[in-house]
């Protein structure tokens, strides 16, 4: 084959760095960006918080590190003796002697965060609080194990006990599994299930237990013996338990001859007890979100801004910036030149987020309006071509912009996803949203006779007489998702 040059015509679209860097820091949450703004402050020292400057400038510190009009109210002999100055000799020094009763603090107290002697803000302040790992149900379990008197067999049986322990609280392996995991001589099934019984009086009540019956039998075990009911409920859950389940509540009280009051507080005493103990020991770190908008009402208009702790004023150091020149070529100085553009690259990117954040957040709280104002039920239906046909943006635009992107309104702080929604055609040609279907739903459910509780047919049967067509199947797909169980569990005697 010969070769040959070609002149081609054609359009295609070069990711260049800069537009990398702005879709990147599109996409970002805001604890990602505080990270990735920090990052860029660490490795450009071109790029400058501008807070933190005017705060160093302001507090005087920038007039006593710099400038030789600082050192005019200085001693002659600062400029002859700097390892003097390093070591503090002068005003802050330590003394030769100490008084026998004198505490540290007497003497350095402006060293030390203020406690007792400062603000009340500070006084209860830990500075290893934030540093801490979450606390496991194991780790509980194990610390109550270290306070309890077990031998050192009694304790090797209770370690894989705990560690056999799920998250929930229950115990997942057998009596015979726990004895073939044992690495110790002489422990048979017995001792095993003795240790099992004395790790399930620890905290939380329930833990250890082998399934729900015996779970909430440990917890009843573990109240107070004068507690009203109590031994009805535990009547009821050691002989009636799988009637319980089946939601056979007439034939309960008739069998154990409670009146239909004695078995609603009986019933309502075990419904009380925790399904899963494990649950009220906390095993995660707790994530916090900052919103990224401020959504506020203000003389009966919806006002939209950058929350402005996310969004920090970020500069070019002028001072680095002054130190370039032109026509030298030298590698510091094209150091200099390198940081220089990229910290515009970085500040303009940075602009451009903010901006297209707030003019995404801007034209929500515009379609959404009825929702601020009403609540769920007046949520329109919208998708991301919505938003992107009125403000000329691509719809991938629009979906990194309102990923992990929370906005705060008098309503609660909502992610920027929760506005949009699928929607259901109405009898008057109209359309609902499934989340103002949801809304109704759950106000359906909270509103019904205890005794005889709306099933999804009669649900569906009941949003059709306000002119919303919804199929029985979607009504029990929306139920699920908002965790309202079946009409058959929801049925109460009061």
């Amino acid at each position: 084959m010969k070769q040959t040059i070609q002149l081609r015509l054609g359009q295609s679209l070069t990711m260049t760095p800069q537009l990398q860097q702005a879709i990147r820091l599109l996409q970002l949450s805001t604890l990602d960006l505080r990270r990735e703004i920090q990052d860029a402050l660490d490795s450009n020292f071109m790029l400058e918080d501008a807070e933190d400057a005017e705060r160093v400038s302001g507090s005087g510190v920038a007039s006593e590190l710099g400038g030789p009009e600082a050192k005019e109210g200085l001693p002659e002999s600062y400029g002859d003796a700097p390892e003097e100055r390093e070591v503090g000799v002068g005003e802050g020094a330590i003394p030769d002697d100490l008084p026998v009763d004198s505490q540290w603090t007497d003497t350095f107290d402006s060293y030390l965060p203020s406690t007792s002697h400062g603000s009340d803000d500070n006084a209860d302040y830990d500075p290893f609080a934030h540093q801490s790992s979450p606390l496991t149900l194991h780790d509980h379990l194990n610390w109550q194990l270290n306070l309890s008197r077990l031998d050192e067999d009694d304790r090797a049986i209770a370690a894989a006990v705990i560690d056999a322990i799920s998250a929930d609280g229950y115990l997942t392996a057998g009596v015979d599994e726990l004895v073939a995991t044992i690495d110790a001589e002489g422990v048979g099934p017995e001792e095993v299930l003795a240790v099992v019984h004395q790790v399930q009086s620890f905290d939380p009540p329930g833990v250890a237990a082998r399934d729900l019956q015996e779970c909430l039998i440990l917890q009843l075990r573990q109240l107070p013996p004068d507690t009203p009911m109590l031994a009805e409920a535990m009547a009821v859950c050691s002989k009636h338990f799988q009637r319980l389940s089946k939601g056979e509540l007439e034939e309960i009280g008739r069998r154990l001859k409670l009146q239909p009051r004695e078995l609603a507080h009986t019933i309502g005493l075990i419904r009380s007890l925790n399904p899963r103990p494990g649950s009220a020991v906390a095993d995660m770190q707790p994530e916090y979100i900052v919103p990224d908008v401020l959504v506020t009402r203000r003389g009966g208009t919806w006002h939209v801004e950058l929350n402005p702790e996310t969004t920090p004023r970020l500069r070019v150091n002028a001072d680095y910036a002054k130190l370039i020149r032109r026509a030298d070529q030298t590698a510091d100085n094209a150091c200099l030149r390198d940081h220089l553009q990229e910290a515009r690259w970085f500040i303009k990117s940075l602009t451009s987020r903010n901006d297209t954040v707030l003019r995404v957040a801007t034209k929500i709280v515009d379609l959404q309006r009825d929702f601020l104002e009403y609540g769920e039920e007046a949520m329109k239906p919208m998708i991301l071509r919505d938003v992107a046909d009125a403000l000329d943006l691509h719809e991938s635009t629009v979906s990194r912009v309102t990923t992990q992107k929370y906005m705060h309104t008098p309503r609660g702080t909502l992610e920027f996803k929760y506005f949009f929604s699928s929607h259901v055609n109405t009898a008057s040609g109209g359309e609902c949203s499934s989340t103002a279907i949801r809304a109704l739903l759950r106000k359906l459910v909270a509103a019904e006779a205890a005794a005889k509780p709306l099933s999804d047919q009669k649900l569906a049967e009941i949003l059709a007489d306000q002119g919303i067509n919804v199929a029985r199947r979607t009504i029990a797909k929306y139920r699920e998702g908002l965790g309202i169980p079946p009409s058959s569990e929801r049925r109460r005697l009061i």
